[in-house]
């Protein structure tokens, strides 16, 4: 047997990193309808979910993460529109912060930019192939 068939092209890596992204980006989504259904049915539970510094964090980990491959990605494959795309979400994300935790514009603006991101994670992912 030949070492070819355990080299992997150059943008698995990447492709990885868009896989771990997308995960993240459906925990989020997960996080955000679970806490606003948490807040409706009993506001005591939802306190520690929607505690500014957890999602804080989670934003932190979303840039980090989606910097990363979508940089990754665009160097090894040439396309800048995942990149933008993911950005745009990042965006969505980061001005949903500064919304009042009411549950209602916050979660509406928090899925929207989770949506665009893991579009642009997944765009990312099928450019590399």
């Amino acid at each position: 047997m030949s070492s070819l068939s355990t080299v992997q092209p150059p943008f698995a890596a990447s492709m990885r990193l868009d896989q771990w992204a997308i995960g993240l980006s459906g925990l989020c989504a997960v996080h955000c309808l679970a806490s606003a259904v948490l807040v409706a049915l009993a506001a005591s539970a939802g306190g520690l979910l929607l505690s500014p510094v957890f999602h804080e964090v989670g934003l932190s980990l979303a840039i980090a993460l989606g910097t990363v491959a979508m940089a990754r990605g665009a160097l090894t494959h040439g396309h800048m529109m995942p990149a933008a795309i993911g950005a745009l979400g990042l965006g969505a994300m980061a001005g949903a912060i500064s919304l009042p935790h009411d549950g209602s514009g916050e979660t509406v603006f928090t899925l929207v930019g989770v949506g665009l991101l893991a579009l642009g994670h997944d765009l990312n992912r099928r450019a590399a192939h």
